[in-house]
């Protein structure tokens, strides 16, 4: 399903909100897709371009499960199953790639709706873009990198130290060819949130979710998705300019950094072109940096429990916070799986460890669980200064280094009267009371 087929899909459901009044990418447009937060979209008339934008298309799960064709539960054993089974997708010709249908004569980073979402932006942002390079050793990678424009051919990039995109340029001694993708069908987005192991290609991860042909770039030898709206060809130079701030994950402000300058030199595009605007700190930006991590978590954790689903919760800015769904065997698994979280996650902050008779995409079910199943003398686990994230602005930041933070993790699954005696069923189960047929007791149209 890409981004066409998905308008038309939430347009059937009545998910889709259509705003035909012409709208400014400066400062307005933010403010209405925030007030449409778990819904998608499309802006048909932006003030200063003639592209359409669409926003909010990863803002609900069940965006992710009509894509993927699959429950909501399931979506995250999708993204497991694809995470293990990565497979190559096919390379089309120019002429069946839907990106290159047009190539702007000359590019011009202007002509796109970058939006400045808040009155303290450094300026115009996509945030949206997964940008492709290729490393000298490891091949091709895959990932998000917020980017502010600077002018008609430049933008800066945020690209976080020692990992993917900033390792390969440390590698290479000139420029390091870029592809920014904008405008992609939902499982892709999903795949290049991911972290695979170097030498994995992301894009073979979305092909093991659904038919993912690529197509070289017109200018370099990279492979990108044919399905994308537009196609940034260009290069990460070693040159710096002042990136941020910028409102980040967390909701809090992100502050000023020197970050490497992109110089864009060919911009290719589908005909009548849609731009996907990703509003930071709500939920589309939340869903898209956490679900893409729970298949890891769930990995880590079933190397030493029976783990049956994992959940990043919105509450914890889908980063910080998750909950584990075991089903338990032996008296310590909660704590053995909570241990495992924190391997599969690094950045994970607290995690909560249920039974499976929990619903963990409630949080009023994973609240009872914690109030009824957990005592902190006794499941409490907390680990003093450990690797963490920068995005939690409560942890210990020193430039250079990696941040610091506690972590906790609660075993909320039901105890054990002893090692290998099994669970207290009768005391931690919930009993529920059938309910009654009303149409039995009420009066045609009478209100309950």
């Amino acid at each position: 399903m890409n981004l066409r087929t998905f308008i038309d899909a939430v347009r059937e459901t009545g998910d889709l909100a259509t705003i035909r009044r012409p709208v400014d990418p400066y400062l307005e447009m933010a403010p209405v897709i925030a007030a449409l937060d778990g819904r998608p979209v499309l802006f048909e008339s932006v003030v200063g371009s003639e592209f359409r934008v669409l926003a909010g298309q990863c803002s609900d799960r069940r965006y992710f499960a009509l894509t993927l064709d699959c429950p909501q539960d399931q979506v995250m054993l999708r993204l497991a199953e694809a995470f293990a089974s990565p497979q190559k997708p096919p390379a089309v010709a120019r002429a069946d790639a839907p990106c290159q249908q047009v190539e702007m004569d000359p590019a011009d980073l202007r002509r796109l709706p970058f939006l400045t979402h808040y009155a303290g932006d450094a300026g115009p942002y996509a945030t949206a873009a997964i940008a492709i390079i290729n490393d000298p050793d490891s091949g091709p990678n895959v990932s998000f990198h917020r980017c502010l424009r600077l002018d008609d051919r430049r933008m800066a990039a945020r690209i976080v130290e020692r990992r993917g995109t900033d390792t390969a340029l440390q590698k290479t001694p000139g420029d390091l060819p870029v592809a920014l993708c904008i405008g992609l069908p939902l499982h892709v987005l999903l795949a290049a949130s991911m972290a695979p192991e170097p030498g994995v290609d992301e894009l073979a991860i979305a092909h093991a979710l659904a038919p993912t042909p690529v197509v070289r770039c017109l200018g370099n030898d990279l492979l990108v998705p044919a399905e994308a709206e537009f196609v940034l060809e260009g290069r990460i130079t070693h040159r710096a300019a002042a990136e941020g701030p910028f409102v980040d994950l967390t909701e809090t402000w992100d502050g000023m950094r020197q970050q490497p300058v992109i110089e864009i030199d060919r911009i290719t595009h589908r005909q009548d072109a849609i731009y996907h605007a990703l509003l930071p700190g709500m939920l589309e930006h939340k869903l898209l940096m956490g679900m893409p991590k729970e298949p890891s978590i769930y990995a880590a954790v079933n190397q030493v429990v029976a783990c049956r689903n994992v959940s990043i919760t919105p509450g914890g800015a889908s980063w910080l916070h998750a909950v584990v769904q075991i089903d338990k065997r032996h008296a310590d698994d909660g704590r053995r799986a909570a241990e495992a979280a924190f391997r599969g996650h690094p950045s994970l902050k607290h995690v909560a460890v249920v039974d499976m008779d929990i619903d963990l995409y409630d949080a009023h079910d994973v609240e009872w669980a914690i109030a009824t199943r957990f005592q902190a003398d006794r499941d409490l686990m907390i680990w003093e200064n450990q690797p963490s994230s920068s995005l939690d602005p409560s942890a210990s930041h020193t430039p250079g280094q990696k941040s610091r933070s506690a972590k906790m993790g609660l075993d909320a699954t039901i105890p054990w009267e002893g090692p290998e005696q099994g669970p207290r069923l009768h005391q931690f189960q919930r009993v529920v009371l059938p309910k009654a047929e009303l149409s039995r007791y009420l009066q045609t149209g009478q209100e309950p």
